[in-house]
């Protein structure tokens, strides 16, 4: 299973995320593109990093909330969304370009991330986004709703990749346990590091009630932006290349 992460998030002489730590551990990097978070020389420097670790990257992109770092919804008519998309990765896409790599793949940030797996009409924007930049592949969460996301992305011919959480609780249908609830961020590297083996081994997670839920996915969210998230990078990266 391979590992993803968000970075590229600092902004101007502020700096988050441990991105030259965490780069070597991952294999797909999830790039801000300048909405949420980043600005053109962050982005170009993500990029060369990505490049020095052979880590392929994807367009990170969000509402345009750089105050609220993308985590607030925002009212967008579809061809606005769809317009929005298209200028962050094509900006991205530039800078790759320029560093003889390009953009593969698309994984909206934050509460655009969420809409679009609450929204059908959401994701179905943000699905043909990826279809008309260049047949992007679009990362999603995988849920109980997977096969309703795939017979949507094969009419549209856009190919998925699903994503689990290897620090967030997961409910009953797959959902991620609200921000809100106790317990629905997982902070002891070790619970990280099961439930991280758990996806790659089992195919599946133990929800929060304590069932077994199967859940298969492609591409599995780590965080490294402190050092303690780090440190359970570290742990999940070696626990996986051990299996």
């Amino acid at each position: 299973m391979k590992l993803n992460c968000d970075l590229g998030e600092s902004f101007g002489v502020w700096t988050m995320g441990m991105d030259a730590e965490v780069m070597p551990l991952i294999d797909l990097a999830n790039v801000a593109c300048g909405f949420h978070a980043s600005d053109p020389l962050i982005m170009a420097n993500t990029v060369r990093l990505a490049c020095e670790h052979q880590v392929q990257i994807g367009a990170h992109p969000a509402y345009p909330d750089l105050v609220g770092f993308g985590r607030r919804s925002m009212a967008c008519s579809p061809d606005e969304l769809h317009a929005l998309l298209l200028y962050q990765v094509g900006a991205l896409d530039g800078l790759c370009r320029a560093q003889g790599t390009k953009v593969h793949y698309m994984k909206p940030h934050g509460a655009l991330y969420n809409d679009m797996m609450r929204d059908p009409a959401i994701l179905e924007t943000v699905l043909k986004a990826g279809r008309d930049y260049g047949d992007l592949p679009v990362m999603i969460a995988a849920n109980a709703q997977r096969a309703e996301h795939e017979r949507l992305a094969a009419a549209l011919g856009v190919d998925l990749m699903f994503e689990v959480f290897a620090d967030r609780a997961y409910d009953d249908s797959g959902n991620l346990v609200p921000r809100s609830v106790a317990g629905s961020v997982l902070h002891d590297a070790g619970a990280i590091v099961a439930q991280a083996v758990s996806f790659a081994r089992d195919r599946g997670v133990t929800t929060h009630t304590g069932s077994w839920l199967d859940l298969d996915a492609d591409t599995l969210c780590i965080h490294g932006d402190n050092a303690s998230s780090l440190a359970a990078a570290r742990s999940v990266r070696d626990a996986l290349s051990a299996l």
